[in-house]
């Protein structure tokens, strides 16, 4: 069976994917047990950090001005520094070979043309005013943890109970999520299905960083104009709504790699993804196979040198989840140092007491 771009671009989605879905389930039982006052025999998935960008971003300005890589969590930094590797090479090519809310938009966009046969496109002022809100949003973030906040700050906040506890507290807006948040997501749902790649395009401010980093990517999408019959079957399939036809080199930040123009062009050597101009085209399982390298080489290096897994115990995890509860007979060699204070005073008061009424007995019965 011969492979296509698409065939092989998919196949990784559907790797990296059920990774994703392996970690959340493996997260959700190790605070299950958490919250039900037993610490987890399940070890706690470091890659759950990958979804704590803000931490990253602190960790990052942290490393950069200490260059020291803060023990809290640490993968969330390793696996940021990897994403934005990867932009340097294939540009957005993260957002639509890797990240699961890509791989769901374009599963929104094959629902979209199942149900209403035909994509929204907006005018094209109101997509650029759209487009750039995540700009903004990043911009916004990067300025107030780059600009705005110290080094003493950055400290501070990175071993606050808000930072340390972050991903439990991002697993409980999704347990426990409020009707606000809820009704944002549906309408977000419903946009996407409408909107082709809503999010990814008009909000995410991960794939706006990403834009910028690979607006100097080494890769790019490739045209030969001498080869090009202009049947615009290109600019059909773009995700991205790039004016391919218009372009030798597509250096547009809305490229995202995905190779859709590659495969449904009638002539073969009209586009393809380059690394140097004048050299072969690279294949998508080339593609595929330079990010399972990156996030591999990434990950194990940071294992091996010890950046990987976070400092936090477990007894301050169980502690967090279970502030106001007792703990089980499985936790009871794990209580806090201030419970144990609180019991020893129990038990001296109990036993003040005790002596008080034996004194008093005593008294009487002379």
């Amino acid at each position: 069976m011969k492979t296509t771009p698409l065939s092989t671009r998919r196949s990784v989605q559907i790797i990296f994917s059920g990774i994703v879905v392996f970690i959340g389930i493996r997260f959700y039982l190790f605070v299950s047990c958490l919250e039900n006052g037993v610490l987890p025999e399940i070890e706690r998935p470091a890659g759950v950090e990958a979804f704590l960008p803000i931490s990253a971003l602190v960790s990052l300005k942290h490393w950069l001005y200490t260059g020291i890589i803060n023990s809290i969590h640490p993968s969330a930094l390793v696996l940021f520094l990897i994403i934005c590797a990867t932009a340097v090479v294939t540009k957005k090519g993260f957002c639509s070979w890797v990240c699961p809310i890509g791989f769901l938009s374009e599963g929104a966009a094959k629902l979209n043309g199942m149900l209403l046969k035909k994509t929204l496109r907006l005018p094209a002022i109101f997509d650029v005013l759209l487009r750039s809100l995540k700009y903004l949003i990043a911009g916004f973030f990067i300025y107030q943890i780059f600009y705005k906040m110290s080094v003493s700050s950055i400290e501070q906040f990175i071993h606050s109970p808000y930072n340390q506890f972050a991903d439990i507290k991002m697993l409980k807006f999704f347990k426990d999520m409020s009707t606000t948040a809820f009704i944002v997501i549906v309408v977000l749902i419903c946009l996407t299905i409408t909107i082709r790649n809503f999010w990814c395009r008009y909000l995410c401010p991960y794939g706006a960083l990403l834009g910028i980093i690979g607006f100097l990517s080494l890769g790019r999408i490739h045209r030969q104009p001498s080869h090009c019959i202009d049947c615009g079957r290109c600019e059909t399939v773009c995700p991205g709504n790039i004016d391919i036809r218009q372009k030798t080199w597509i250096n547009s930040l809305e490229c995202s790699t995905c190779m859709s123009c590659i495969e449904t062009c009638p002539e073969k050597k009209v586009l393809g993804f380059k690394l140097v101009p004048g050299r072969k085209s690279l294949g998508a399982m080339a593609i595929a196979i330079f990010f399972v390298l990156i996030f591999t080489a990434g990950i194990t290096t940071a294992g091996l040198s010890g950046h990987w897994k976070n400092n936090i115990p477990l007894q301050a995890y169980l502690q967090h989840a279970t502030p106001d509860t007792a703990p089980s007979s499985k936790t009871l060699n794990h209580i806090s140092p201030e419970k144990m204070q609180r019991m020893i005073l129990m038990m001296n008061q109990f036993r003040a007491q005790n002596m008080q009424n034996l004194q008093k007995s005593n008294e009487a019965q002379k």
